[in-house]
């Protein structure tokens, strides 16, 4: 929805409500001074709080550094956790940042609910925990105007959006939080159930930690060959995991893995190599290397048998001229002769990247329900939380009796409404989308 399709009860909840200043708590951490450099641009002014002064203007400079705007620095102040309570003495919105750690959190909000306005709205920028959990046991004034405002990252460049509530929040706090978000922020908002790790998370981590597993025996470039762009996903997976850190990954993938028990449990385990290596501080990007680094001005790739790093131009891929052939297609705006092209290209990679497909189709439409009220929800965040071709674009693209095929192939569920659905049935309903956005031609 954009902003000039909002609902007029949105555009009420913004005149019922002024949100006029916003403490960031975590504001040195990525997603923190991310999250803050986006605010300054709609509200007046934004308090940066870190453990120390220091490390909250190293955020205030991150994030001017990160948009690429002096003028932010003109609405935000910095200071340590020792000035929280005369930050908050004025805060309509405390936005917590802090590391994605239960215990962690929870201590900072026993500070904030203490010297809180009644009135002030908690949200956590949380990539999966329990609202729930988080906010159990706080007084009433804390619960109704708690609730979880996830941002992918980086939050300037990135539109996707969920909102969270817990069993107690505010209808009214997540209206006029939406209505904020979608107005004033240009977010794309999806509000989705408090499962772990949401929707977004838990259907795109799931993909992620499966190719993470497949690196192990087929090494991390074949991987990001086979399940490249033409799958559609701007960044391969692998280096995605490298983009978030795989201290992130662990994270988000250990906590789905714990809590949940669906069809895909098994994709959801943190590869024992991985968590070696995480161990020994091999974090991704933010370390200098992860499943891809750098020796010089070389390339290098992870050997994760070895835990060590070869050049790239050591590696010898096999022949996947499909590739080229459906990136073509692509190029020329033919995305559904590109995937009629996957569908019958021949080779074991192929049928990786069919069976990568499949999942990430069926696991999608079998969560609907559980993390998103319908699949559209899940198509958004998908498409502009991850950049992904949301599922629904991937079955319209490829028929849904060919897509049902797919799956049976693969060992794969067919969810209902694919198995149901004949060759004319089109399931994506955002007429505003370019869906070839999502279709890399390379």
């Amino acid at each position: 929805m954009t902003t000039s399709t909002l609902s007029s009860p949105g555009r009420e909840a913004l005149r019922l409500r002024s949100l006029d200043h916003v403490v960031v708590l975590g504001a040195n951490g990525t997603m923190g001074y991310g999250s803050a450099a986006l605010f300054t641009n709609a509200v007046p002014q934004v308090t940066f709080l870190a453990r120390s002064k220091d490390k909250a203007d190293e955020g205030l400079a991150a994030a001017v550094k990160q948009v690429r705007s002096e003028s932010l620095a003109l609405r935000a102040d910095t200071g340590s956790y020792d000035d929280l309570a005369s930050a908050l003495q004025t805060a309509d919105l405390v936005f917590e940042a802090v590391a994605e750690d239960m215990d962690l959190k929870k201590q900072i909000f026993d500070q904030v609910e203490d010297q809180m306005r009644p009135d002030a709205i908690v949200a956590t920028v949380s990539s999966g925990l329990s609202i729930n959990e988080l906010a159990a046991g706080r007084s009433d004034a804390f619960q109704r105007n708690f609730c979880g405002l996830h941002f992918f990252n980086p939050p300037n460049v990135i539109v996707g959006t969920e909102l969270i509530a817990s069993a107690q929040t505010d209808p009214e706090v997540l209206d006029f939080l939406e209505a904020f978000c979608r107005i004033r922020l240009g977010r794309d908002m999806v509000r989705t159930s408090d499962t772990p790790a949401f929707a977004g998370n838990r259907v795109g981590f799931k993909v992620l930690n499966e190719c993470a597993q497949m690196a192990e025996e087929l090494g991390p470039m074949l991987v990001d060959a086979i399940v490249g762009p033409y799958t559609g996903r701007a960044l391969t997976p692998l280096a995605t995991i490298d983009l978030v850190g795989w201290d992130v990954h662990q994270a988000i993938v250990d906590n789905v893995h714990a809590l949940t028990n669906d069809e895909a449990h098994d994709t959801l385990e943190l590869p024992g190599y991985m968590r070696e290596l995480i161990a020994n501080g091999t974090l991704g990007n933010k370390t200098g290397g992860g499943f891809f680094s750098r020796d010089g001005d070389t390339q290098t790739v992870l050997d994760p048998a070895r835990g060590t790093y070869v050049p790239q131009d050591s590696i010898e891929l096999p022949d996947m001229s499909y590739v080229d052939e459906v990136a073509n297609l692509y190029s020329q705006a033919r995305y559904r002769e590109g995937m009629a092209v996957l569908l019958t290209a021949k080779g074991p990679e192929a049928a990786i990247a069919r069976k990568v497909m499949a999942g990430y189709i069926s696991y999608s439409f079998e969560r609907v329900g559980e993390v998103c009220a319908n699949i559209s929800d899940i198509d958004r965040i998908m498409g502009s939380g991850f950049n992904w071709a949301p599922p629904s674009v991937l079955v319209d693209f490829l028929g849904a009796p060919a897509a049902a095929e797919m799956m049976h192939e693969a060992g794969i569920t067919v969810p209902d409404a694919i198995a149901n659905a004949d060759a004319n049935t089109r399931f994506f309903d955002n007429p505003n989308t370019n869906r070839g956005r999502f279709f890399v031609a390379g």
